[in-house]
């Protein structure tokens, strides 16, 4: 997933705008995925603890 994230959507989120509060979208995308990946690993994980 986070390879997907980064790496693979980047052709499409590589904007300056939409801009939001001034801070460009690929950052804020950047941002995104960087705080979802610890949750998708956590959720991962809960459903295979058993």
């Amino acid at each position: 997933m986070p390879f997907v994230l980064f790496v693979g959507v980047l052709p499409l989120a590589n904007r300056v705008e939409p801009a939001l509060g001034g801070v460009p979208f690929l950052f804020l995308w950047f941002v995104g995925a960087t705080l979802l990946t610890p949750l998708a690993v956590w959720l991962t994980w809960r459903g295979d603890h058993r």
